[in-house]
Protein backbone atom coordinates (compact mmCIF):
# COMPACT_ATOMS: atom_id res chain seq x y z
CA UNK A 1 0.00 0.00 0.00
CA UNK A 2 1.25 3.47 -0.89
CA UNK A 3 -0.19 6.44 0.98
CA UNK A 4 0.52 10.09 1.56
CA UNK A 5 0.38 9.75 5.34
CA UNK A 6 0.55 6.73 7.65
CA UNK A 7 -0.89 7.46 11.08
CA UNK A 8 0.29 4.95 13.68
CA UNK A 9 -2.13 4.85 16.58
CA UNK A 10 -5.84 5.67 16.60
CA UNK A 11 -5.88 7.86 19.70
CA UNK A 12 -7.31 11.31 20.29
CA UNK A 13 -4.81 12.91 17.90
CA UNK A 14 -4.44 10.16 15.30
CA UNK A 15 -8.09 9.43 14.58
CA UNK A 16 -9.35 12.97 13.87
CA UNK A 17 -6.13 13.74 12.00
CA UNK A 18 -6.52 10.72 9.71
CA UNK A 19 -10.11 11.67 8.96
CA UNK A 20 -9.26 15.33 8.47
CA UNK A 21 -6.41 14.62 6.07
CA UNK A 22 -8.61 12.27 4.09
CA UNK A 23 -11.25 14.97 3.78
CA UNK A 24 -8.75 17.32 2.12
CA UNK A 25 -7.66 14.68 -0.38
CA UNK A 26 -4.68 12.99 1.21
CA UNK A 27 -4.52 9.20 1.00
CA UNK A 28 -4.21 8.01 4.59
CA UNK A 29 -3.61 4.70 6.37
CA UNK A 30 -4.68 4.61 10.04
CA UNK A 31 -2.92 1.74 11.79
CA UNK A 32 -4.09 0.46 15.18
CA UNK A 33 -3.11 -2.78 16.89
CA UNK A 34 -5.91 -2.91 19.48
CA UNK A 35 -8.94 -0.66 19.97
CA UNK A 36 -9.78 2.63 18.32
CA UNK A 37 -10.03 5.69 20.53
CA UNK A 38 -6.85 5.36 22.56
CA UNK A 39 -6.63 5.33 26.33
CA UNK A 40 -9.36 7.95 26.81
CA UNK A 41 -12.13 5.90 25.26
CA UNK A 42 -11.03 2.43 26.28
CA UNK A 43 -9.86 2.68 29.89
CA UNK A 44 -9.27 6.34 30.73
CA UNK A 45 -11.60 9.33 30.58
CA UNK A 46 -14.85 7.74 29.46
CA UNK A 47 -15.12 4.64 31.68
CA UNK A 48 -13.22 6.00 34.70
CA UNK A 49 -15.40 9.11 34.96
CA UNK A 50 -18.46 6.91 34.58
CA UNK A 51 -17.33 4.83 37.56
CA UNK A 52 -16.44 7.97 39.52
CA UNK A 53 -19.97 9.27 38.86
CA UNK A 54 -21.45 6.07 40.29
CA UNK A 55 -19.19 6.37 43.33
CA UNK A 56 -20.26 9.97 43.89
CA UNK A 57 -23.93 9.00 43.83
CA UNK A 58 -23.23 6.31 46.41
CA UNK A 59 -21.44 8.81 48.65
CA UNK A 60 -24.18 11.41 48.33
CA UNK A 61 -26.87 8.82 49.00
CA UNK A 62 -25.16 7.80 52.25
CA UNK A 63 -25.35 11.42 53.36
CA UNK A 64 -28.82 12.10 51.97
CA UNK A 65 -30.09 12.95 55.45
CA UNK A 66 -27.89 16.06 55.35
CA UNK A 67 -30.25 17.34 52.64
CA UNK A 68 -33.34 16.20 54.54
CA UNK A 69 -33.85 13.10 52.40
CA UNK A 70 -34.27 9.54 53.66
CA UNK A 71 -33.18 6.83 51.25
CA UNK A 72 -32.57 3.82 53.51
CA UNK A 73 -29.49 1.60 53.37
CA UNK A 74 -27.27 2.21 50.33
CA UNK A 75 -26.20 -0.92 48.48
CA UNK A 76 -23.61 -0.86 45.71
CA UNK A 77 -23.94 -3.33 42.85
CA UNK A 78 -20.31 -3.27 41.78
CA UNK A 79 -20.90 -5.50 38.79
CA UNK A 80 -23.58 -3.12 37.51
CA UNK A 81 -21.29 -0.11 38.07
CA UNK A 82 -18.59 -1.78 35.99
CA UNK A 83 -21.06 -2.85 33.28
CA UNK A 84 -22.12 0.77 32.94
CA UNK A 85 -18.51 1.96 32.68
CA UNK A 86 -17.57 -0.75 30.18
CA UNK A 87 -20.75 -0.09 28.21
CA UNK A 88 -19.88 3.55 27.77
CA UNK A 89 -16.40 2.65 26.58
CA UNK A 90 -17.82 0.09 24.17
CA UNK A 91 -20.38 2.55 22.80
CA UNK A 92 -17.75 5.22 22.14
CA UNK A 93 -15.43 2.68 20.56
CA UNK A 94 -18.28 1.24 18.52
CA UNK A 95 -19.03 4.61 16.96
CA UNK A 96 -15.43 4.85 15.80
CA UNK A 97 -15.45 1.26 14.53
CA UNK A 98 -18.60 1.87 12.53
CA UNK A 99 -17.19 5.03 10.98
CA UNK A 100 -13.82 3.57 10.01
CA UNK A 101 -14.14 -0.19 9.43
CA UNK A 102 -15.41 0.15 5.87
CA UNK A 103 -13.76 3.45 5.05
CA UNK A 104 -11.84 3.65 1.78
CA UNK A 105 -9.96 6.69 3.02
CA UNK A 106 -8.63 6.67 5.61
CA UNK A 107 -7.92 2.99 5.29
CA UNK A 108 -8.01 1.27 8.68
CA UNK A 109 -5.28 -1.32 9.19
CA UNK A 110 -5.58 -3.57 12.26
CA UNK A 111 -2.01 -4.50 13.08
CA UNK A 112 1.05 -3.61 15.12
CA UNK A 113 3.11 -1.10 13.14
CA UNK A 114 6.81 -0.40 13.17
CA UNK A 115 9.10 1.63 10.96
CA UNK A 116 11.52 -0.32 8.79
CA UNK A 117 13.79 2.23 7.18
CA UNK A 118 13.15 3.89 3.84
CA UNK A 119 12.42 2.96 0.28
CA UNK A 120 13.66 5.90 -1.77
CA UNK A 121 11.84 9.00 -0.54
CA UNK A 122 9.18 6.94 1.22
CA UNK A 123 9.11 5.53 4.74
CA UNK A 124 8.58 1.78 5.08
CA UNK A 125 6.03 0.88 7.74
CA UNK A 126 5.55 -2.78 8.57
CA UNK A 127 1.97 -3.44 9.63
CA UNK A 128 1.49 -7.05 10.57
CA UNK A 129 2.46 -9.08 7.50
CA UNK A 130 2.16 -6.14 5.13
CA UNK A 131 4.22 -3.09 4.22
CA UNK A 132 2.91 0.44 3.84
CA UNK A 133 4.98 3.04 1.99
CA UNK A 134 4.26 6.57 3.17
CA UNK A 135 5.53 10.03 2.34
CA UNK A 136 4.90 11.13 5.91
CA UNK A 137 4.31 9.30 9.20
CA UNK A 138 2.49 10.46 12.32
CA UNK A 139 3.17 8.69 15.64
CA UNK A 140 0.31 8.66 18.15
CA UNK A 141 0.97 5.50 20.12
CA UNK A 142 0.39 6.73 23.67
CA UNK A 143 1.76 5.35 26.92
CA UNK A 144 1.28 2.45 29.31
CA UNK A 145 1.52 2.02 33.07
CA UNK A 146 5.04 2.07 34.42
CA UNK A 147 5.80 -0.85 36.72
CA UNK A 148 8.72 0.12 38.97
CA UNK A 149 11.57 -2.35 39.52
CA UNK A 150 10.29 -3.65 42.86
CA UNK A 151 11.10 -7.20 43.86
CA UNK A 152 8.09 -9.48 43.42
CA UNK A 153 5.83 -6.92 41.76
CA UNK A 154 5.40 -8.95 38.57
CA UNK A 155 4.16 -11.89 40.60
CA UNK A 156 1.21 -10.18 42.28
CA UNK A 157 -0.73 -9.36 39.09
CA UNK A 158 -1.32 -5.69 39.94
CA UNK A 159 -4.26 -3.62 38.83
CA UNK A 160 -3.19 -0.80 36.51
CA UNK A 161 -4.75 2.13 34.68
CA UNK A 162 -5.32 -0.23 31.74
CA UNK A 163 -6.90 -3.30 33.36
CA UNK A 164 -8.98 -1.84 36.21
CA UNK A 165 -11.93 -1.84 33.85
CA UNK A 166 -11.89 -5.65 33.74
CA UNK A 167 -12.52 -6.05 37.48
CA UNK A 168 -15.56 -8.16 38.27
CA UNK A 169 -15.45 -7.85 42.06
CA UNK A 170 -14.89 -4.95 44.40
CA UNK A 171 -11.50 -5.17 46.13
CA UNK A 172 -11.89 -5.79 49.86
CA UNK A 173 -8.79 -3.80 50.77
CA UNK A 174 -7.05 -2.03 47.90
CA UNK A 175 -3.44 -0.98 48.34
CA UNK A 176 -2.76 1.96 46.01
CA UNK A 177 0.88 2.52 45.11
CA UNK A 178 1.13 6.11 43.92
CA UNK A 179 -0.36 9.36 45.16
CA UNK A 180 -1.01 11.28 41.96
CA UNK A 181 -3.94 11.77 39.60
CA UNK A 182 -4.87 8.24 38.52
CA UNK A 183 -4.17 6.65 41.88
CA UNK A 184 -6.13 9.20 43.90
CA UNK A 185 -9.13 9.29 41.56
CA UNK A 186 -9.50 5.51 41.67
CA UNK A 187 -8.75 5.37 45.40
CA UNK A 188 -11.62 7.71 46.26
CA UNK A 189 -13.98 5.97 43.85
CA UNK A 190 -13.27 2.48 45.18
CA UNK A 191 -13.59 3.75 48.75
CA UNK A 192 -17.01 5.18 48.01
CA UNK A 193 -18.04 1.93 46.39
CA UNK A 194 -17.16 0.09 49.62
CA UNK A 195 -13.49 -0.88 49.57
CA UNK A 196 -10.96 -0.24 52.30
CA UNK A 197 -8.12 1.85 50.86
CA UNK A 198 -4.49 2.46 51.78
CA UNK A 199 -2.51 4.88 49.61
CA UNK A 200 1.26 4.39 49.62
CA UNK A 201 3.17 7.40 48.30
CA UNK A 202 6.94 7.34 47.93
CA UNK A 203 7.18 11.15 47.96
CA UNK A 204 6.63 13.45 50.92
CA UNK A 205 3.06 14.41 49.98
CA UNK A 206 0.17 13.60 47.67
CA UNK A 207 -0.17 15.33 44.30
CA UNK A 208 3.39 16.59 44.44
CA UNK A 209 2.96 18.68 41.30
CA UNK A 210 0.57 20.92 43.20
CA UNK A 211 1.23 23.51 45.90
CA UNK A 212 1.41 22.28 49.48
CA UNK A 213 -1.89 23.89 50.49
CA UNK A 214 -3.64 22.03 47.66
CA UNK A 215 -1.91 18.74 48.50
CA UNK A 216 -2.74 19.11 52.20
CA UNK A 217 -6.39 19.83 51.44
CA UNK A 218 -6.64 16.79 49.15
CA UNK A 219 -5.13 14.57 51.83
CA UNK A 220 -7.54 15.88 54.46
CA UNK A 221 -10.53 15.27 52.17
CA UNK A 222 -9.46 11.68 51.44
CA UNK A 223 -8.64 10.88 55.05
CA UNK A 224 -12.03 12.23 56.13
CA UNK A 225 -13.57 9.58 53.88
CA UNK A 226 -11.61 6.85 55.66
CA UNK A 227 -8.69 6.48 53.25
CA UNK A 228 -5.40 5.73 54.94
CA UNK A 229 -2.49 7.73 53.49
CA UNK A 230 1.18 6.88 53.96
CA UNK A 231 3.65 9.39 52.50
CA UNK A 232 7.41 8.99 52.41
CA UNK A 233 6.79 5.26 52.19
CA UNK A 234 9.31 3.20 50.22
CA UNK A 235 8.02 -0.14 48.93
CA UNK A 236 10.83 -2.70 48.97
CA UNK A 237 9.03 -5.90 48.06
CA UNK A 238 5.64 -7.19 46.92
CA UNK A 239 4.39 -10.68 47.76
CA UNK A 240 1.39 -12.81 46.94
CA UNK A 241 -0.38 -14.11 50.07
CA UNK A 242 -3.21 -16.53 50.69
CA UNK A 243 -5.61 -13.61 51.15
CA UNK A 244 -4.24 -11.28 48.50
CA UNK A 245 -1.10 -9.18 48.39
CA UNK A 246 1.51 -7.86 50.80
CA UNK A 247 3.76 -4.81 50.49
CA UNK A 248 6.94 -4.80 52.52
CA UNK A 249 7.95 -1.22 53.32
CA UNK A 250 11.07 0.06 55.02
CA UNK A 251 9.39 0.20 58.42
CA UNK A 252 6.12 -1.73 58.14
CA UNK A 253 4.17 -4.39 56.28
CA UNK A 254 0.83 -3.80 54.55
CA UNK A 255 -1.62 -6.58 53.71
CA UNK A 256 -4.45 -6.11 51.26
CA UNK A 257 -6.66 -8.02 48.88
CA UNK A 258 -5.46 -6.22 45.74
CA UNK A 259 -2.77 -3.83 44.55
CA UNK A 260 -3.21 -0.87 42.20
CA UNK A 261 0.05 0.47 40.75
CA UNK A 262 -0.20 4.06 39.51
CA UNK A 263 3.30 5.54 39.75
CA UNK A 264 3.71 6.91 36.25
CA UNK A 265 3.48 6.21 32.54
CA UNK A 266 5.89 4.77 30.00
CA UNK A 267 5.82 5.78 26.30
CA UNK A 268 5.01 3.05 23.77
CA UNK A 269 8.01 3.90 21.62
CA UNK A 270 10.21 0.89 22.33
CA UNK A 271 8.74 -1.34 19.60
CA UNK A 272 8.27 1.22 16.84
CA UNK A 273 11.56 0.70 15.01
CA UNK A 274 12.37 4.40 15.32
CA UNK A 275 16.08 3.64 15.21
CA UNK A 276 15.71 2.44 11.60
CA UNK A 277 15.10 6.02 10.46
CA UNK A 278 16.94 7.93 13.19
CA UNK A 279 14.09 9.43 15.23
CA UNK A 280 15.58 10.76 18.47
CA UNK A 281 14.15 9.91 21.88
CA UNK A 282 14.94 11.44 25.24
CA UNK A 283 16.12 9.44 28.25
CA UNK A 284 12.51 8.59 29.17
CA UNK A 285 11.66 7.24 25.71
CA UNK A 286 9.65 10.31 24.70
CA UNK A 287 9.95 11.50 21.11
CA UNK A 288 11.83 14.77 20.75
CA UNK A 289 9.72 17.28 18.82
CA UNK A 290 9.76 20.99 18.07
CA UNK A 291 6.82 23.41 18.36
CA UNK A 292 5.54 22.08 15.02
CA UNK A 293 5.44 18.53 16.43
CA UNK A 294 8.12 17.57 13.92
CA UNK A 295 10.63 14.95 15.05
CA UNK A 296 14.35 14.89 14.31
CA UNK A 297 13.48 13.26 10.97
CA UNK A 298 11.65 15.53 8.49
CA UNK A 299 8.37 13.92 7.46
CA UNK A 300 7.87 12.09 10.76
CA UNK A 301 5.64 13.75 13.33
CA UNK A 302 4.62 12.86 16.88
CA UNK A 303 1.44 13.69 18.80
CA UNK A 304 -0.19 12.93 22.11
CA UNK A 305 1.48 11.62 25.22
CA UNK A 306 4.68 10.41 23.53
CA UNK A 307 5.76 13.93 22.51
CA UNK A 308 6.44 15.14 26.05
CA UNK A 309 4.80 18.08 27.74
CA UNK A 310 1.22 18.02 29.05
CA UNK A 311 -0.20 14.52 28.57
CA UNK A 312 -3.95 14.91 28.41
CA UNK A 313 -6.71 13.94 26.01
CA UNK A 314 -7.41 17.59 25.27
CA UNK A 315 -3.78 18.34 24.41
CA UNK A 316 -3.65 15.29 22.14
CA UNK A 317 -6.76 16.53 20.35
CA UNK A 318 -5.22 19.99 20.06
CA UNK A 319 -2.12 18.35 18.54
CA UNK A 320 -4.22 17.04 15.67
CA UNK A 321 -5.15 20.59 14.61
CA UNK A 322 -1.48 21.61 14.69
CA UNK A 323 -0.59 18.65 12.47
CA UNK A 324 -3.48 19.30 10.09
CA UNK A 325 -2.07 22.78 9.59
CA UNK A 326 1.52 21.58 9.29
CA UNK A 327 0.82 18.73 6.85
CA UNK A 328 -2.03 20.17 4.80
CA UNK A 329 -2.21 23.86 5.67
CA UNK A 330 -0.09 27.00 5.73
CA UNK A 331 2.17 25.66 8.50
CA UNK A 332 1.60 28.64 10.78
CA UNK A 333 -0.01 26.79 13.69
CA UNK A 334 2.27 25.50 16.46
CA UNK A 335 2.16 24.42 20.09
CA UNK A 336 4.06 27.50 21.20
CA UNK A 337 2.33 29.49 23.94
CA UNK A 338 -0.45 26.99 24.54
CA UNK A 339 -2.29 27.45 27.84
CA UNK A 340 -3.30 24.00 29.02
CA UNK A 341 -5.78 23.55 31.87
CA UNK A 342 -6.17 20.16 33.50
CA UNK A 343 -8.13 18.48 36.27
CA UNK A 344 -8.00 15.81 38.91
CA UNK A 345 -11.48 14.28 39.08
CA UNK A 346 -11.79 13.89 42.79
CA UNK A 347 -14.80 15.12 44.74
CA UNK A 348 -14.33 18.05 45.00
CA UNK A 349 -12.57 18.32 41.65
CA UNK A 350 -9.23 20.05 41.26
CA UNK A 351 -9.08 22.28 38.19
CA UNK A 352 -5.68 23.80 37.41
CA UNK A 353 -4.23 26.17 34.88
CA UNK A 354 -0.98 28.07 34.53
CA UNK A 355 1.72 28.32 37.16
CA UNK A 356 1.55 27.01 40.69
CA UNK A 357 2.45 29.40 43.49
CA UNK A 358 5.82 27.67 43.86
CA UNK A 359 6.57 28.01 40.14
CA UNK A 360 5.53 31.65 40.11
CA UNK A 361 7.80 32.48 43.04
CA UNK A 362 10.70 30.69 41.36
CA UNK A 363 10.19 33.03 38.39
CA UNK A 364 10.36 36.04 40.76
CA UNK A 365 6.90 37.22 39.74
CA UNK A 366 5.49 40.06 41.83
CA UNK A 367 2.74 37.77 43.02
CA UNK A 368 -0.66 38.77 44.31
CA UNK A 369 -2.67 35.83 45.64
CA UNK A 370 -6.43 35.70 45.98
CA UNK A 371 -8.34 32.97 47.77
CA UNK A 372 -11.96 32.05 48.34
CA UNK A 373 -12.78 29.29 50.79
CA UNK A 374 -15.71 27.24 49.59
CA UNK A 375 -17.20 27.26 53.09
CA UNK A 376 -17.78 30.98 52.44
CA UNK A 377 -19.51 30.40 49.10
CA UNK A 378 -23.28 30.59 49.32
CA UNK A 379 -23.75 28.20 46.40
CA UNK A 380 -21.33 25.65 47.86
CA UNK A 381 -23.18 25.79 51.18
CA UNK A 382 -26.53 25.33 49.46
CA UNK A 383 -25.23 22.34 47.53
CA UNK A 384 -23.66 20.83 50.64
CA UNK A 385 -20.32 20.85 48.76
CA UNK A 386 -18.26 23.34 50.72
CA UNK A 387 -14.87 21.63 50.94
CA UNK A 388 -11.83 23.17 49.26
CA UNK A 389 -11.02 26.61 47.94
CA UNK A 390 -10.25 28.64 44.83
CA UNK A 391 -6.82 30.26 44.61
CA UNK A 392 -5.74 32.69 41.90
CA UNK A 393 -2.32 34.09 41.10
CA UNK A 394 -2.00 37.55 39.57
CA UNK A 395 1.17 39.20 38.29
CA UNK A 396 1.29 42.51 40.15
CA UNK A 397 3.25 44.17 37.36
CA UNK A 398 0.98 43.25 34.44
CA UNK A 399 -2.23 42.69 36.42
CA UNK A 400 -2.71 39.46 34.46
CA UNK A 401 -3.58 36.04 35.76
CA UNK A 402 -0.67 33.61 35.76
CA UNK A 403 -2.35 30.61 37.41
CA UNK A 404 -5.31 29.24 39.30
CA UNK A 405 -6.19 26.23 41.43
CA UNK A 406 -9.88 25.40 41.83
CA UNK A 407 -10.40 22.67 44.43
CA UNK A 408 -14.15 22.93 44.50
CA UNK A 409 -17.44 21.64 43.20
CA UNK A 410 -17.14 21.45 39.38
CA UNK A 411 -13.55 22.63 39.63
CA UNK A 412 -12.83 21.28 36.12
CA UNK A 413 -15.44 23.70 34.73
CA UNK A 414 -14.65 26.64 37.00
CA UNK A 415 -10.96 26.66 36.08
CA UNK A 416 -11.87 27.31 32.46
CA UNK A 417 -13.06 30.80 33.42
CA UNK A 418 -9.45 31.57 34.28
CA UNK A 419 -8.08 29.71 31.25
CA UNK A 420 -10.20 31.83 28.90
CA UNK A 421 -9.09 35.04 30.60
CA UNK A 422 -5.46 33.94 30.21
CA UNK A 423 -5.97 32.98 26.56
CA UNK A 424 -7.43 36.41 25.89
CA UNK A 425 -4.49 38.10 27.59
CA UNK A 426 -7.01 40.14 29.55
CA UNK A 427 -6.22 41.80 32.88
CA UNK A 428 -7.64 40.20 36.01
CA UNK A 429 -9.79 43.30 36.50
CA UNK A 430 -12.03 42.07 33.70
CA UNK A 431 -13.30 39.28 35.94
CA UNK A 432 -13.38 41.51 39.00
CA UNK A 433 -15.60 44.03 37.23
CA UNK A 434 -17.85 41.50 35.49
CA UNK A 435 -21.29 40.63 36.80
CA UNK A 436 -21.55 36.96 37.73
CA UNK A 437 -24.76 35.08 38.40
CA UNK A 438 -25.68 34.66 42.05
CA UNK A 439 -25.54 32.10 43.53
CA UNK A 440 -22.94 30.15 41.55
CA UNK A 441 -19.52 28.61 42.04
CA UNK A 442 -18.36 30.92 39.25
CA UNK A 443 -19.19 33.80 41.57
CA UNK A 444 -16.70 32.36 44.06
CA UNK A 445 -14.08 32.41 41.29
CA UNK A 446 -14.72 36.12 40.83
CA UNK A 447 -14.43 36.68 44.59
CA UNK A 448 -11.00 35.03 44.57
CA UNK A 449 -9.89 37.58 41.96
CA UNK A 450 -11.39 40.41 44.01
CA UNK A 451 -9.32 39.21 46.95
CA UNK A 452 -6.14 39.19 44.86
CA UNK A 453 -6.70 42.75 43.63
CA UNK A 454 -7.80 44.21 46.96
Amino acid sequence: MRVDVAVIGAGQAGTPLARGLAEVGRQVALIERTHLGGSCVNFGCTPSKAMIASARIAADARHAADWGISVGPVRVDFAAVMRRARGMAAASRGELDEALENSANPTLVRAHARLDGREGELFRVRAGDGVILAREVVLDVGTRSLLPPIDGLDGVDPITAENWIDLERLPRHLLVMGGSYIGLELAQAYRRLGAEITVVQNGPRLAEREDEDVSDAIRAILEEEGIRVLCGAEVRRAERTADGVRLVLADTVLDGSDLLVAVGRKPNTDTLGLDTVGVRLDDKGLVEVDERLSTSVPGIWAAGDIRGGPAFTHTAYADHSVLMNQIAGDRTKTTQGRIVPYAMFLDPELGRVGLSEKEAREKNIDLRIGRREMKNSGKAQELGKDKGFIKVLVDGDSNRLVGAACLCERGSDVVQLFAELMNAGAPAGVMRDAIHIHPTIGEAAKNAVVDALS
